[in-house]
């Protein structure tokens, strides 16, 4: 009888062992082969592949890891940010088997479980976690999910969806290059945009109902020209966690309210320049004619705002190079 408190708590202790080893390796059979370690995620630590050879990717892991080369073998669309790619990613992007649509409950399991794969990370905004059926992702792979909690997020994310995917090397290099290009830019600009104040106009507001997307510092049209300079003023009437702490939709009418008070307006406009409904109903609106900066002609369109990588925010800084170009021409406008 004395024996038998050693035995019961032999067995509870092996007992949270298996638990524990089981939440290291992602959940269900899927313990990964051969060397592994150990990386922090959204989901807590879980045991990975030293060097994966077979990787699933959703959101904004996608772009990610086809730029730090990966060996992919399913990914879900990426529409928002195929405009963006280099012509070698837009061929890895196009190749690659589609497990799943730009909605991550529009994932296909059984599309996933077919490419075998041996890690899997999802790139979705943590609120969107819950569309994920993380449990069965988990019985095929380990899964890293390592998503964003607001826009500008993308910076440490990318570089810990690299780092899961023991691709780490490939993300500094382009990191690098992007602190060098926008430090340079920040000092080409300097002498022109001291003082000035900035408003954005985004590409995601809703036509149907009459809003329009007002973007302030650190939401998706502007953290990458902040880091040239440019100085965004303001913050949404109400701040609701995540996206909503920089960015807000309020109605056309308020248009005068929110960027009468600025004196240059960036807006976001496709890759090809033009913009999108959301924006050319701005634009076409008469109370857009009515704004100081408007009528001073201080308005700088921005393409490739919805950079979320690197090697893609590189390209976002030409893009903004080129439209604040103007102001060396005449520092006045």
């Amino acid at each position: 009888m004395p024996r038998r408190p050693v035995r019961v708590l032999l067995a509870a202790v092996l007992a949270l062992a298996a638990v524990l080893a089981a939440a290291c390796s992602g959940g269900g059979g899927a313990a990964p082969e051969g060397p592994t370690r150990v990386v922090e995620t959204d989901l807590g630590p879980v045991t990975v592949p030293v060097s994966p050879q077979r990787v699933v990717a959703t959101g904004y892991a996608v772009p990610a890891l086809i730029e730090a080369g990966v060996p992919l073998v399913g990914i879900s669309t990426w529409t928002r940010g195929t405009a963006l790619m280099s012509a070698d990613e837009r061929a890895t992007y196009d190749r690659v088997e589609k497990v799943g649509a730009d909605q991550a409950a529009e994932t296909d399991y059984e599309k996933v479980a077919a490419t075998d794969p041996d890690l899997i990370v999802i790139g979705v905004p943590r609120p969107v976690l819950a569309d994920v059926d993380v449990a069965r992702l988990q019985s095929i792979a380990p899964v890293v999910a390592i998503g964003p909690n607001t826009p500008s997020d993308w910076r440490e994310l990318t570089r810990r969806q690299a780092d899961a995917a023991g691709r780490l090397a490939a993300f500094d290099d382009a990191r690098t290059r992007y602190e060098q290009k926008a430090a340079a830019l920040r000092a080409k600009y300097a002498p022109v945009l001291a003082g000035r104040t900035f408003g954005h106009v985004g590409g995601y507001g809703r036509v149907a109902a009459g809003t329009f997307h007002r973007e302030y510092a650190g939401s998706w049209g502007t953290n990458i020209a902040g880091d040239v300079g440019v100085t965004y003023v303001g913050e949404p009437t109400v701040k609701g966690g995540g996206s909503k702490d920089s960015s807000e939709y309020p109605a056309l009418e308020e248009l005068p309210a929110k960027l009468g008070s600025v004196d240059s307006i960036t807006y976001s406009v496709r890759a090809d320049g033009t913009p999108s409904d959301a924006v050319r109903a701005v634009l076409e609106n008469p109370l857009w004619q009515t704004l100081p900066a408007v009528q001073a002609g201080r308005v700088y369109p921005l393409a490739r705002t919805e950079a979320a990588t690197y090697e893609t925010a590189n390209r976002t800084l030409d893009s903004v190079d080129q439209a604040l170009a103007p102001l060396l021409a005449s520092p006045t406008s």
